[in-house]
């Protein structure tokens, strides 16, 4: 499928952050279908049992790739989790490059929600559906430069991700 553009990244998020170095700076894509896709690789300090990685980055990269879907039509936006029901289906592995996919189900207002899968090339190892709130800034936090963390673009080349 055809990356459209890519998202920006943080400096300090858990899964996008570049200065993060216990995070998983993952790189994030607007996809022609109005999808967004990732491609990442999980490290061994994310780790749960041997060769598996920990349910909570599982989770929390799942809840990104749901969460950044409004960036596609809505890319001044910013939502909070309300709610996350995540699927585990089969043991994620680390130290291997995995794709993600965030698609939006429904907006309503200032609610909406969205699944995203891991894949092992087409397989899906884990999923979810979130609900998500579009909050003001100044409700998310008090830091006045939030952009300046938020608004990192690394360009590469990545044209497409085959889902």
């Amino acid at each position: 499928m055809k990356v459209i553009s890519k998202q920006t990244n943080s400096k300090d998020c858990l899964i996008c952050g570049l200065q993060n170095d216990g995070g998983l700076k993952a790189s994030f894509y607007n996809m022609e279908d109005k999808s967004i896709g990732s491609l990442f690789t999980f490290k061994f300090n994310h780790q749960s049992y041997p060769e598996r990685v920990h349910g909570g980055m599982i989770s929390a990269l799942l809840d990104e790739l749901a969460g950044r879907v409004i960036w596609v039509t809505d890319p001044d936006l910013l939502g909070v989790t309300a709610t996350l029901n995540v699927k585990f289906k089969k043991p994620v592995p680390y130290e291997k490059q995995l794709k993600g996919r965030g698609i939006m189900v429904s907006r309503r207002g200032k609610i909406f929600i969205a699944k995203a899968q891991i894949l092992d090339g087409k397989e899906i190892l884990a999923e979810c559906e979130g609900t998500y709130v579009i909050l003001p800034n100044n409700k998310i936090t008090t830091k006045e430069d939030l952009y300046d963390d938020i608004s990192i673009m690394v360009e590469d080349d990545v044209k497409e991700i085959d889902f």
